[in-house]
């Protein structure tokens, strides 16, 4: 009894010990994520909570700034010109992205087929113009579509024809697509092309020991494989199309009658911020746009998890 006693005393100092090693684990855990966390919390959450402090004032000529609560937000879901711009980039989303990503998955299956003499350089050729900055590639093509200086107005002259105008109104929108496509189209067919890539080639042949065709295994074998690939760029796609301002930024210097400032909800916010001055307003803007841009990009990847 009296050696138990004593083992039964001798324990407890042991608790410490164990304790200080978890604390010291715990410190060694913080050192590897703080700094990922103070950058996170710098560059994404901090500017986040200014912009939603910068929502809840509105200055004012007589008074100067003051407190209005969530008035700027009931006039950010009552301001037509946010709504008009948002159902711009609703249709250019619409159109755009399903033939972007179409082409992308093309290229990633005929790559992927093995049957494409010089693959590596195909592959490389078609992500090249990802490579190129969004403002270089808006400004090549802005050149390109000039029916008075670009090629548009060389083939004009050339051929005695009189083609449309790519910078007016009715084809300003397709214009700026087909830019956004041809930058886009190599990073999302390399993203199906290295999903494609983890695909255990023997689901191929044993697809084709039961007499499928290569159409048959692309639909039932390639494209559920790559399911999870194919959410993500959609995804990634529509975060996109809703940010999407480099490309009219650049073009409304060449087409300044066919690109307004409300074309879309982001150069909609850049106008109201750095032209007509009103900050607070245009934080809430961007702000609700975020929040739109969250509901459906969550959507989406819901109703691609259901499926899968």
């Amino acid at each position: 009894m009296t050696l138990l006693s004593t083992r039964a005393t001798a324990a407890p100092p042991h608790r410490p010990r164990a304790r200080f090693r978890l604390g010291k684990e715990a410190l060694v855990g913080w050192g590897f994520a703080g700094p990922f966390v103070a950058v996170f919390g710098l560059v994404f959450l901090a500017p986040i909570g200014y912009a939603g402090y910068l929502s809840l004032f509105r200055d004012r000529l007589i008074g100067g700034t003051s407190f209005v609560g969530l008035d700027n937000y009931a006039e950010a879901l009552t301001d037509p010109r946010f709504w008009d711009s948002l159902m711009r980039v609703g249709l250019f989303l619409l159109i755009q992205v399903p033939i972007m990503l179409g082409l992308a998955l093309l290229a990633a299956l005929a790559i992927d087929s093995g049957r494409l003499y010089g693959k590596t350089f195909f592959r490389v050729s078609i992500f090249l113009p990802y490579a190129v900055p969004a403002v270089v590639a808006s400004l090549i093509w802005g050149f390109m579509y000039g029916d008075q200086f670009g090629l548009v107005g060389s083939l004009n002259e050339a051929l005695g024809v009189s083609l449309p105008d790519p910078l007016s109104p009715a084809l300003v929108l397709a214009s700026i697509g087909n830019i956004v496509t041809w930058e886009f189209v190599g990073y999302n067919m390399l993203i199906f092309y290295s999903a494609l890539k983890v695909v255990p080639r023997s689901l191929y042949e044993a697809a084709a020991i039961d007499g499928a065709g290569e159409w048959r295994i692309v639909a039932s074998v390639k494209l559920p494989a790559i399911r999870s690939a194919l959410v993500i760029a959609t995804i990634f796609s529509i975060i996109g199309s809703f940010q999407l301002f480099n490309e009219p930024s650049i073009l409304q210097k060449l087409a300044p009658n066919a690109i307004t400032n409300d074309l879309t909800p982001n150069l909609y916010t850049y106008s109201l911020s750095f032209s007509g001055q009103q900050h607070n307003y245009a934080a809430t803007v961007a702000i609700v746009m975020g929040v739109i841009t969250a509901i459906i990009a969550y959507a989406v990847q819901l109703r691609g998890m259901r499926k899968g």
